[in-house]
């Protein structure tokens, strides 16, 4: 059974920094790609970042230059640095995977998803 937990939320004032944390645990296969999405209230889920298991990296406008995705996929653990951080940041946080490439920020495109970590930044 595949498991993705996400860890590393919290609060924290506008131009704060976090560092989000995702485990992966099952077997999905030997070559898949993660994405991080988040929601807001009200909103529609959004794909951040994604990473695949050459590391080829794709990021939402929103978030280039402020966070980066980083980790190994054979080692089973993604990472997401987020500087920089707005109020409009704020959102649960989601880590997704699916079998194969390339890096993908339509969350149709995943079948595997953590619970979420809650992201707060205040103004």
């Amino acid at each position: 059974q595949v498991q993705l937990v996400e860890s590393g939320g919290g609060s924290v004032p506008s131009g704060g920094s976090l560092k989000l944390s995702c485990r992966v645990s099952g077997y999905i296969g030997s070559n898949y790609y993660v994405g991080w999405f988040r929601q807001a209230p009200g909103k529609e889920r959004e794909g951040v970042a994604s990473i695949d298991f050459d590391g080829n990296t794709d990021y939402a406008d929103s978030v280039k230059g402020r966070f980066t995705i980083s980790g190994e996929i054979a080692k089973n653990t993604l990472y997401l640095q987020m500087n920089s951080l707005k109020p409009e940041d704020t959102a649960m946080y989601y880590c997704a995977a699916n079998l194969g490439g390339p890096p993908e920020l339509e969350v149709d495109e995943y079948n595997y998803w953590g619970q979420g970590t809650q992201v707060t930044v205040s103004s």
